[in-house]
């Protein structure tokens, strides 16, 4: 992987494999798990693609050429089977990379590309995606419970424990990460004493480890959650869903 792109040919895509791509001029990106017959099942946010001013990801589903189950979702549910072609929206396809070094994360510019942990293997990983595409993630959250979020349990198997703190996204925990530190130091006496480069310096440093210390192969508030319990444990789904959930629960002895 490089220092600044993660960008893969098709070819060299898997099943199981955690893909994204960069939306509106780099701003965010958008994950999803690569399902094999250019197929992508991602999450996305139902209020937002509902909404007039942001209905692009429904146009794009429903105008679809190539796949007539592309855009396939169950109702009031965020996850989407879409094919490669409209995940991608004519950018450039990257690949995120599991069970990275921590030199070779510190050394990413940015979030969301990458991470120290191991991924489990790609059957297990299709399954996790597929399933949740029947039973849903629960709310989308921006900061909590986002695209990447979704692709990195699928993933992982892999839950923070409070879940009202930062999900496990980089994306969204370098947003979240990288303001109070910059704001300590201009508030701080020290800054008269550090002249403008070392501020800088300063601030970067700790954005970087800051950013080290949420990624889920350090993180030590995290949990194995097999698919099957997921209802459960995030508070969303039927009662008959949850209770199922309690089930397998009690009589799973390992996380899946």
């Amino acid at each position: 992987m490089g220092l600044l792109t993660n960008i893969v040919e098709r070819s060299e895509i898997k099943p199981g494999d955690h893909i994204y791509t960069y939306r509106t001029a780099f701003a965010y990106t958008n994950h999803g798990i690569f399902v094999g017959g250019s197929k992508v099942v991602h999450f996305h946010n139902v209020e937002a693609s509902a909404s007039a001013s942001a209905s692009s990801d429904a146009d794009i589903f429903s105008s679809c050429p190539t796949f007539p189950d592309c855009g396939f979702k169950l109702p009031n549910s965020g996850v989407v089977l879409s094919c490669l072609d409209c995940f991608l929206r004519n950018d450039s396809l990257r690949r995120f990379e599991y069970g990275v070094s921590s030199p070779v994360f510190l050394a990413q510019v940015r979030g969301g590309t990458c991470s120290t942990a191991v991924s489990d293997p790609p059957e297990t990983v299709q399954h996790r995606a597929m399933y949740l595409l029947q039973k849903g993630f629960g709310n989308y959250l921006v900061f909590k419970n986002n695209c990447e979020d979704f692709a990195l349990y699928c993933k992982t198997g892999l839950l923070t424990v409070d879940r009202l703190g930062v999900g496990g996204s980089g994306q969204a925990s370098s947003s979240v990460v990288g303001a109070p530190p910059l704001a300590a130091l201009l508030s701080s006496p020290l800054k008269l004493l550090i002249p403008p480069v070392g501020v800088a310096t300063v601030t970067t440093g700790m954005y970087f480890m800051n950013r080290y210390k949420t990624d889920f192969g350090v993180r030590k508030d995290v949990v194995k959650v097999a698919v099957e319990e997921l209802a459960l444990k995030l508070g969303f789904g039927s009662s008959n869903e949850r209770a199922i959930a309690e089930h397998v629960a009690s009589n799973s002895g390992t996380a899946r």
